[in-house]
């Protein structure tokens, strides 16, 4: 089976779902046609009746805040004002071409937050820190379609238009140490319906990547009559195929050759059985490893519950994200560390100090 592009098999990688505080999200994917990105989507497809599926991992670190910061905005009634230690998440893909230019993905979560704190003013002159312990469970399933409606082979240019959904089937009953229930922010799923639109671009040149995207998360009233607000995300990502595969990028219109990633022939232009083929002896199957360097950005807004805006919740946060990704016949892998160069939160919040994310993914 011809292996295309595994990137578009994880599109939801940066789409994710509405982590709550703030947007600390799951994300990724892979490519195996040539150099590609890790985090951001790219524009590339899957081919025709192709089916892709992937596992991927994000660990976030946060700054915790202090006992004496969470003590003194319990005293002063600034509400909302929470501790979080990690986020994490474990999130299985489907992916499968319905055409040339269309693929549908789907992504469920499994989703953790550890390290949960905040502070109790029951006695004023003696104020104390709760821990109130961890969350864990299923999120919510986010849907996507893809569809590339520029693809100029000659040029290596593609560009991709981005339309989904997240459905409320998470888990929303949490409770804490004491059996308290949890505030909808540290809650696995909304409660919420999402709708999802976006723009993605990927410009190729022999051994390099250049791609790029923006996506627009529309939130609604979710559990606990809360809004956990509108996300919009900006991804750009520049890559390298070092070795392996492709990686002396040689392309011709209308057929690409990408080495060992494709033993079988190839298809000039549209749906296979409707183009002219071209005979290529099978080669076997080499590895691949690429170089990636990614900037990604998102701006949370602030959450509301019942009308009151949290003025502790939203804001913007964006990583420089060094990573590798090694690709292996239909099989890649890949990780990414992400350093924030941008913490701006709104009001008092866990800053992320570091963040990884990893993956592997097949094509059949």
């Amino acid at each position: 089976m011809l292996i295309r592009c595994i990137a578009a098999a994880l599109a939801l990688s940066s789409s994710a779902i509405a982590l709550p505080a703030f947007a600390h999200h799951p994300g990724g994917g892979g490519n195996t046609e040539g150099a590609g990105p890790i985090f951001t989507i790219p524009a590339s497809t899957l081919d025709e009746g192709q089916t892709a599926v992937g596992v991927m991992f994000e660990y976030v670190r946060l700054t915790t805040l202090s006992d004496r910061t969470l003590a003194n905005a319990a005293v002063s009634g600034n509400e909302g004002v929470h501790d979080l230690k990690t986020i994490e998440s474990t999130s299985a893909v489907l992916a499968y071409g319905l055409t040339h230019d269309l693929t549908v993905s789907m992504r469920l979560p499994w989703i953790g937050r550890t390290g949960i704190r905040e502070g109790s003013a029951i006695d004023p002159i003696d104020p104390i820190v709760l821990d109130r312990g961890s969350t864990f469970g299923i999120g919510d399933i986010t849907l996507l379609g893809q569809y590339r409606f520029l693809n100029d082979m000659k040029a290596q240019q593609e560009v991709a238009v981005l339309l989904g959904v997240t459905a409320p089937t998470g888990i929303t009953n949490r409770v804490d140490n004491q059996g308290q229930l949890f505030d909808a922010e540290f809650q696995p799923g909304t409660g919420a319906w999402s709708g999802l639109f976006g723009l993605a671009a990927t410009k190729r040149f022999r051994s390099w990547s250049l791609d790029s995207n923006i996506l627009y998360f529309l939130s609604s009233t979710g559990t606990q009559d809360t809004d956990l607000g509108n996300r919009f995300l900006y991804n750009v990502a520049l890559s390298y195929r070092l070795s392996g595969a492709a990686s002396s990028g040689e392309h011709e219109q209308g057929h690409m050759h990408l080495g060992a990633d494709f033993p079988e022939p190839m298809y000039h232009g549209g749906p296979k059985g409707t183009s002219i083929r071209h005979e290529e002896p099978a080669t076997s199957p080499s590895a691949a490893l690429d170089l990636v360097l990614e900037l990604n950005g998102e701006w949370h807004e602030k959450q509301v519950t019942a009308g009151v805006t949290d003025q502790n919740s939203g804001g913007t946060v964006m990583y420089l994200s060094p990573g590798l990704r090694l690709s292996y016949d239909k099989w890649s892998s890949y990780v990414s560390v992400g350093i924030p160069v941008v913490n701006e939160l709104y009001g008092t919040q866990p800053e992320p100090s570091w963040r990884i994310f990893s993956g592997m993914s097949l094509a059949f």
